[in-house]
């Protein structure tokens, strides 16, 4: 016999029932508790392969930076945010997300950030606010126009009656037309028709198009991967580019804490990005599958763009000039910027991070190159006359002329060392490039000290061998050059 006996039938149905009672009105609390959180789903639109967001963007999402900032307390403490990340491949999808309350923080090129501007102040109640930059190029560069490698085209002249492809809405879209209105050329001077970044990138391989214009990064991406030439880069308009972050203004005023949290996310990751580009442009291609070094490019020391949240001037003349084109074509709705434009939540970001908004507002400081040559054994005093060459397994180090840069090259390829990229500078344009893209005006009357000076364009290298009394060189003939005094 056991060591104890049950309950009579009657007495446990009596003590079962008194049990679920009391486990009932004990999870009463906890039920309430949770009818009480609140679930507030926040619709993140990104460009993950637009490299010059990927710092609002995609480094946000893979370290998880703006979950480190969201607010907690007071009236957070019973809302639970939950991030929902849309990537799209250009800016009007993330415009379309805006307006339909599905996305409610979204980051853009110029262009189609003045067109989410226009077309929510037209629809009360889905007005949308700038809030912060990104990354910029203060004379246009990151958008550009890019031939087959075997194309005979050389520069945007040459392109007409052609048929050109280009991204529609997008900040690409928005350079050629801004560069045929600023040269007096009309809409149709050549065939424009509207196609993704792949679909372009495709057609230009199959040789279906005769130029392929977008923004950053395939006007360098495609090039560097071996198939095309730019033949035109938006530092050409000399009108500023920028991509930036805008809010819709309703969720703005309801979680401003929220927008701010965003906000002090994105200067931590240009901080990280800076701290080490190398690492930065390798964790960004293993995200995005973009190449790190057209990462590096765009990002790196003396890169195209520059990392910095804050909204300068020159970025909202920018805004007029793009709304002004596309007004004359009859393309957007009127915009208000100063009613778009709202400051308060970056300047509330730098207040809580110790920094001087307006001190930054107003710098042009750039990421530049420097440190000692240690091929020519001296410091690196011209940044722009610099170069820097990324060795497979090494890193990358920096030289300070053409000359150091390539004739570096030439001793590090003798030894047997993989050249993963090579950048130098364009001496009339000013902007990054790479160096086995380049076109170069030659002078080596003197083989002990040669000039080599590189250019994007070659009716650029043309000129300025014609001026120094040189010839045009390729990258090739230009190593041959630039080894002889080593």
């Amino acid at each position: 016999m056991t060591a104890f006996s049950l309950a009579p039938k009657a007495g446990r149905s009596r003590w079962l029932a008194r049990s679920a009672l009391a486990l009932c009105l004990g999870l009463i609390p906890t039920l309430l508790l949770a009818q009480e959180k609140k679930v507030v789903v926040i619709g993140i639109g990104t460009q993950n392969t637009t490299s010059n967001t990927v710092t609002g963007g995609v480094v946000l999402k893979e370290m998880k930076l703006i979950e480190k900032y969201l607010p907690k307390t007071g009236k957070y403490k019973d809302i639970t945010f939950e991030l929902d990340w849309q990537n799209a491949t250009s800016g009007p999808p993330i415009i379309n997300g805006m307006m339909a309350d599905k996305i409610q923080i979204g980051m853009m090129g110029d262009y189609p950030l003045l067109v989410a501007g226009a077309t929510g102040q037209s629809q009360p109640g889905n007005e949308t606010q700038l809030i912060a930059t990104i990354a910029y190029n203060a004379f246009g560069s990151g958008n550009g126009i890019v031939v087959h490698k075997d194309s005979p085209f050389y520069e945007l002249t040459d392109l007409k009656g052609k048929l050109v492809s280009v991204p529609f809405g997008s900040a690409a879209h928005g350079m050629v037309l801004q560069a045929l209105s600023s040269r007096g050329l009309p809409p149709d001077f050549f065939s424009l028709v509207s196609q993704s970044p792949e679909v372009g990138t495709t057609n230009l391989q199959e040789k279906k198009i005769d130029a392929h214009a977008d923004f950053v990064p395939f006007a360098d991406l495609l090039p560097y991967r071996g198939f095309a030439r730019k033949i035109f880069d938006g530092v050409q308009t000399n009108v500023p580019t920028f991509h930036g972050v805008i809010v819709r203004k309703d969720f703005g005023e309801k979680y401003p804490e929220v927008v701010v949290a965003y906000i002090r996310a994105l200067m931590e990751a240009n901080a990280w990005f800076k701290a080490d580009p190398v690492r930065g442009a390798t964790k960004v291609e293993e995200w995005t599958k973009i190449d790190k070094e057209v990462i590096y490019l765009y990002l790196g020391p003396g890169g195209i763009h520059t990392l910095d949240p804050t909204i300068k001037p020159r970025w909202l003349d920018t805004i007029k000039i793009g709304h002004g084109v596309l007004t004359d074509l009859k393309r957007v709705k009127p915009l208000d910027i100063g009613a778009w434009v709202n400051e308060t939540y970056v300047r509330e970001a730098f207040k809580q991070t110790k920094l001087d908004y307006d001190a930054q507002k107003q710098s042009m400081t750039s990421f530049d190159i420097g440190g000692t040559d240690k091929f020519c054994k001296s410091p690196i005093t011209r940044p722009k006359e610099a170069g820097e060459v990324w060795v497979e397994g090494a890193g990358v180090d920096p030289y300070a002329s053409a000359v150091c840069t390539l004739g570096a090259i030439a001793k590090l390829e003798a030894s047997g060392k993989v050249i993963r990229a090579a950048y130098l500078t364009d001496q009339a344009l000013g902007i990054k490039v790479f160096a086995d893209k380049a076109f170069y005006a030659v002078n080596a009357k003197d083989a002990k000290k040669p000039v080599i000076v590189p250019f994007l364009l070659k009716r650029d290298a043309e000129a300025h061998a014609a001026k120094i009394g040189g010839k045009l060189a390729d990258y090739r003939e230009a190593l041959t050059v630039a080894a002889a005094p080593f």
